[in-house]
């Protein structure tokens, strides 16, 4: 029971037959990031260098918009080694930050596939005019 395979959801039908509406997770986005906020947007914008990152030896997959929380996690660990439990407020802290860029990325990546689909939609739209008239 539950092996059903009549049941596709929505992200994964776009994905496999409309692959033109699903952006691709590395590429830059196609629209511009200010359509549609007319009071503009607050820029990301990293809070540590690319040397600060190499010196605290950080691995590529980490460095991101929280790099400078995970700095502070490690730090917090060093100097509080046996008792590492007493840096739960920059593990909080850099868990916080993961989770809220990861929504950042969610929405993007929905407002791209979105943005797509009404550019279909108004593409098709025309041809159905063109061929009318």
């Amino acid at each position: 029971m539950g092996n059903s395979v009549g049941y596709i959801p929505s992200n994964m039908y776009d994905l496999y037959f409309h692959p033109e509406i699903t952006p691709d997770p590395t590429e830059e986005p196609t629209f511009d990031p200010l359509l549609g906020f007319p009071n503009g947007r607050k820029a990301r914008e990293m809070k540590v260098t690319e040397a600060e990152m190499v010196s605290a030896k950080l691995p590529l997959k980490d460095r991101d918009y929280c790099a400078h929380k995970l700095i502070d996690f490690r730090a917090c660990r060093k100097e509080n080694y046996p008792f590492v439990v007493n840096c739960s407020h920059e593990k909080h802290a850099f868990l916080t930050c993961k989770y809220d860029d990861f929504v950042i990325r969610m929405k993007e990546y929905e407002r791209e596939r979105r943005l797509r689909k009404k550019r279909q939609a108004v593409q098709s739209q025309k041809q159905l005019e063109t061929i009318e008239t």
